[in-house]
């Protein structure tokens, strides 16, 4: 009788050390089982927990004999025997976790693999790896998860720089303005008892009040260190959206030790990624000093620095340019991440003292970044 589900789970977990309870596994149970233990059959300490053996020598199961198995085998497997949900998983573990740098670098394995964005950020790591051929098959990568957060993200902005609900009640019925407080409140004396129903005989619908985006500046800074990639790939996705909306002008600006304005660019997002140049030191200061020449009206402007604030530059500088530029009138966003998970890892001291100087600090999610500048820059004028 074949184990049942709850069964095999913990069969995959455990791995061999498990046949003496669940016997030996067969077909294409024994394969999963086979593929998982390529990846996870190399961590040391599973092994010493008797959770798995095994390792990277693992052979292939079925054929005319065993052979060992290739990062282009393993991958082939696993999108055959697993569903999308834990092919995404797996190659994330290989490679961010094992390193298993293969998957990014080796075109025929980079032809097989599902684009995520996992492995999007490990293709801007590796890339100083790749040579010419390898690079074109990684574009594919980068186009396809590109063209999904663009697909995502642009309604978002849009929809924030659509103008906001006020209180005031509008003769315009359009669903997106539905008051559904102010309809139940109003057609209470319809309430029907006995059918527990509500009659709208009067539905009620906000105003909505537009922005006026006149002569505003955003100026996103975007600390390249490896540890801030994810960052890196959704601010140019989010300066893409950001660009030609009215009255806003958008500045994208990528820094390391050194500081490199990709403006230019930003209407294509995967050429910039593919020119961006991941690690190298961190000098925050010197990247706010050029966003500061790069401000025109100071009360019509934000900066967003994107960093994970471990200066390796002057800090003392640093504080006193933002506490400056808030002195003007400039509002500025000091984010510890601009990712979908909007997790913050920062160097806290730093933090705060840049919140002293006047700084907003936190981390946020694409989405909210453009929320936060439509309200700031409808504040600027409103109808």
């Amino acid at each position: 009788m074949p184990p049942g589900p709850d069964l095999e789970r913990w069969r995959l977990i455990l791995g061999s050390p498990a046949d003496r309870h669940t016997g030996p596994p067969r077909g294409r149970a024994a394969a999963r089982d086979a593929a998982l233990d390529w990846l996870y059959g190399r961590d040391e300490e599973l092994r010493t927990r008797g959770v798995r053996r095994g390792g990277a020598a693992t052979s292939r199961v079925g054929g005319s004999g065993p052979s060992p198995v290739t990062p282009v085998d393993w991958l082939d497997d696993i999108h055959r025997l697993f569903p999308k949900e834990t092919v995404e998983r797996l190659e994330r573990d290989a490679v961010e976790q094992y390193g298993i740098n293969e998957i990014v670098t080796d075109p025929d394995v980079l032809a097989r693999v599902e684009p995520s964005q996992t492995l999007l950020r490990a293709v801007l790591r590796t890339r100083h790896l790749m040579n010419p051929q390898v690079l074109a098959v990684a574009r594919r990568i980068v186009e396809t998860v590109v063209r999904e957060l663009l697909e995502r993200l642009r309604p978002e902005v849009h929809r924030a720089f659509s103008g906001s609900r006020s209180r005031r009640p509008s003769r315009l019925p359009l669903a997106r303005d539905f008051d559904f407080k102010g309809t139940v409140r109003a057609n209470l004396a319809h309430y029907q008892p006995r059918e527990r129903r509500l009659v709208i005989q009067r539905p009620h619908f906000h105003a909505r009040t537009r922005r006026h985006l006149e002569q505003w500046q955003l100026v996103l800074l975007v600390d390249q260190s490896g540890s801030m990639v994810g960052s890196v790939i959704h601010s140019a996705v989010t300066a893409a959206c950001l660009w030609h909306l009215p009255g806003l002008r958008t500045h994208l600006v990528a820094f390391d030790g050194n500081v490199v304005d990709l403006t230019a660019d930003v209407t294509d997002p995967v050429e910039l990624l593919m020119r961006v140049q991941l690690g190298g030191g961190t000098d925050i200061a010197r990247a706010v000093d050029y966003a500061a020449a790069l401000v025109e009206n100071s009360r019509r402007a934000i900066v967003a620095v994107i960093s994970d604030f471990y200066e390796g530059g002057d800090s003392y500088r640093l504080v006193r340019t933002v506490r400056a530029l808030v002195q003007q009138g400039t509002t500025v966003l000091g984010l510890a991440a601009l990712d979908e998970e909007a997790e913050p890892a920062y160097d806290r001291g730093l933090g705060e003292r840049l919140a002293a100087a006047g700084a907003h600090m936190g981390a946020m999610t694409p989405g909210r970044l453009a929320e936060f500048v439509a309200e700031k820059v409808g504040r600027g004028g409103q109808a």
